[in-house]
């Protein structure tokens, strides 16, 4: 999702470990300005940062098409919205095995011949989708397709963290969040190429990742630290921030169900490739455009507040295009500006305010923790919104999103009303960053230098 993967780390202690972003209140332009003067001051540097995210853009121009011409696809081949949610959660249980397998895989063999042999397979994926169109197949390729592709990430995002220089990972970071979020929305709009041949959006994703790769590998970086597998202690990270959690897990369950079944949904609604197209990319840009005035006012209140108030439109939101049958692409754009700026503002607040409950010292502990809680959500949410879109219709999707978010609401007014918000100078600066990795997490200006360079096998 977003990295869906993209999905979603987000927030940090001024006195602490981390800080992903710019600090409250100074805006992602002036941000942006800092990176860019530091760059022209370092050419090689420069080059090297550009070409690796130039890489990642075309890979997840890719990855975004991709999520959208499967449920394009099942659909016409007459798959019920059900499998097809099995399909769509086959790709993030994937990914969550990767988190674990990757690790192990790149310290046996190394970053670069890891990041060559999952690059390769991810690559050969989209064309095996299109020489048999079968729901059991499929669902075994988008599996494979998660796995490799969060391997592809860690690599990717440790040598981020390796070039970065040490005063300037945050804003680095940043960059590599608007160029994801800016693809995310860009790949929609290849869903055209369905319309004048089934085998053409296939055939092109398998060149975007197969491009993505060239100006990544031919990057000169240094060997990065290995990255290890996760660790979740799911009791202590409830005790910590029962809502924390809870927010973290609905916001895998909207965010895997949006990117598995969004397309399915505007499909079946009855919009056209273009339609489609418009919402998804719509809906996407939402959620990019809002994070930064999220995250200002939750700075400045009680996050729980700020997370009552975007629940509260997404559930309004969801509930009037439901309630109105909605099947014109503009108004489903429109609508759909403001709904991903809603849904996509969970994970953030609800991390932000996580970090706000605990000891600075738990920060990475807890933030990698509701990493997984997420990355679980989004392997659950497609197939429960295809269930309810068996039940209900191509408009169960947002009855699903509106439940899911009553849920989560009134867990936040029961925490409201029994614990007191954090006080002002414990509270961490929301920084609005995509899910990731646990590489994402070492992307911080306190984190230690890379090391010296390490041959890789």
């Amino acid at each position: 999702m977003p990295h869906l993967r993209q999905l979603w780390v987000s927030t940090v202690r001024q006195e602490s470990v981390v800080r992903l972003g710019p600090p409250s209140g100074i805006g992602y332009g002036s941000a942006m300005n800092d990176l860019h003067k530091h760059l022209w001051a370092n050419p090689g540097l420069r080059g090297h940062l550009l070409a690796i995210l130039s890489g990642v853009g075309l890979m997840v121009v890719g990855v975004s098409l991709l999520f959208s011409v499967v449920g394009l696809r099942a659909g016409e081949a007459g798959f019920s919205v059900l499998v097809t949610g099995l399909i769509g959660s086959a790709y993030f249980a994937g990914y969550i095995a990767g988190v674990y397998i990757c690790p192990v895989l790149i310290g046996r063999v190394g970053h670069i011949r890891a990041f060559a042999a999952m690059a390769s397979l991810a690559s050969s994926m989209p064309i095996l989708h299109a020489l048999w169109v079968n729901p059991w197949f499929w669902g075994v390729l988008r599996l494979l397709t998660g796995l490799c592709l969060v391997g592809l990430y860690i690599v990717i995002e440790s040598w981020l963290n390796t070039l970065a220089p040490k005063k300037a990972r945050g804003k680095v970071f940043s960059t590599y969040l608007f160029v994801s979020f800016g693809s995310l929305a860009l790949g929609q709009w290849l869903i055209l190429t369905n319309s004048a041949n089934h085998f053409l959006p296939f055939a092109l994703v398998s060149v975007l990742l197969s491009f993505a790769l060239l100006p990544i590998t031919l990057a000169p970086v240094q060997q990065p630290e290995l990255v290890e597998a996760p660790r979740i202690h799911l009791p202590s990270l409830w005790q910590a921030s029962p809502l924390g959690v809870s927010g973290a897990a609905v916001s895998g369950l909207v965010g895997g169900a949006f990117f598995g079944m969004g397309a399915v949904f505007g499909a079946r609604m009855g919009l056209d490739e273009a339609g489609v197209a418009a919402f998804m990319a719509a809906t996407i840009s939402g959620g990019a455009l809002f994070q930064w005035p999220v995250g200002h006012f939750s700075d400045r209140m009680d996050r729980r507040v700020v997370l009552l108030v975007m629940l509260s439109a997404a559930m309004v939101l969801g509930t009037l295009i439901w309630g109105l049958s909605l099947s014109q692409a503009w108004a489903l754009s429109v609508i759909g500006l403001p709904l991903g700026g809603a849904l996509f503002a969970i994970y953030g607040l609800s991390v932000a305010h996580a970090n706000d409950m605990v000891d600075a010292s738990r920060t990475m502990e807890v933030t990698s923790g509701l990493l997984l809680v997420h990355g679980a959500g989004a392997a659950v949410g497609p197939t429960l919104a295809g269930a309810f879109m068996n039940q209900v219709g191509p408009g169960g999707l947002m009855v699903y999103f509106a439940l899911v978010c009553a849920a989560l609401a009134l867990h936040a007014v029961v925490r409201v009303r029994q614990v007191p918000p954090a006080p002002p100078e414990q509270k961490a600066d929301y920084v609005p960053l995509g899910s990731g990795t646990e590489a994402t997490l070492q992307l911080s200006p306190h984190a230690p230098d890379p090391g010296p360079v390490v041959n890789q096998p």
